[in-house]
C-alpha cells in the first residue's frame, strides 16, 4: 500500500521535470529561535537599533542559512520524504534579503538522474532550487546532489 506524502524514487525523476512546494511566511519567531539556536548572533540580526542605522533598514533580516534551512524543509515533507538517502553536496548564491513577514516557495527542476554506480537501486538526483519570495523574486540558489532510493529499493 502506497503511504500518503511519499516522496518520489530517483527512477521515477527525469531531467526538465519541475515541482513548486507550497509557500511558507517566515516569521520573526523563526528568525529569532534560529539565530538563537544556532549562535548567528549577528548584530544585523540581533541589534534594532544597529539596523535604525542602516541606510535602508529594511526589517529584520532572516539569515541565509534560515532561508536555505526552510527551503530544504518544504522539500523533505514533499519530494524526498521516505526515499531520500543522503545529501552529498550543494552550492548555495544567496541572490536577495528575506525579512519576517516574507512568504518564500520553491521551484524545483531536475537537472541529473543518474543510477549509483554500485547498481543497487539507488540513484543520484541534482535538482536547481530556487527559492522565491511572494513577489516572484529569487531570494536564493542552490543545487543539492542527493542519493534517493529506486522504486525497487526496500522501504525499510
Amino acid at each position: 500500500m502506497k503511504q500518503l506524502g511519499q516522496g518520489l524514487y530517483w527512477d521515477e525523476l527525469k531531467i526538465g521535470d519541475r515541482f513548486r512546494t507550497w509557500g511558507r511566511t517566515i516569521t520573526d519567531a523563526d528568525i529569532v529561535t534560529f539565530i538563537n539556536c544556532t549562535g548567528m548572533l549577528e548584530v544585523l540580526f540581533t541589534d534594532e537599533e544597529f539596523r535604525k542605522q542602516m541606510p535602508s533598514n529594511p526589517g529584520r533580516i532572516a539569515p541565509g542559512a534560515l532561508v536555505y534551512s526552510i527551503a530544504e524543509g518544504m522539500l523533505f515533507v514533499s519530494l524526498i520524504q521516505g526515499t531520500g538517502m543522503a545529501f552529498l553536496h550543494t552550492e548555495i548564491d544567496v541572490k536577495a534579503p528575506v525579512l519576517a513577514g516574507d512568504t518564500i516557495h520553491v521551484e524545483v527542476e531536475i537537472t541529473e538522474v543518474r543510477p549509483t554506480s554500485k547498481n543497487d537501486g539507488r540513484g543520484l538526483v541534482r535538482t536547481r532550487n530556487e527559492v522565491k519570495n511572494q513577489r516572484g523574486e529569487v531570494v536564493l540558489i542552490y543545487t543539492p546532489l542527493r542519493l534517493l532510493k529506486g522504486s525497487g529499493t526496500p522501504s525499510r
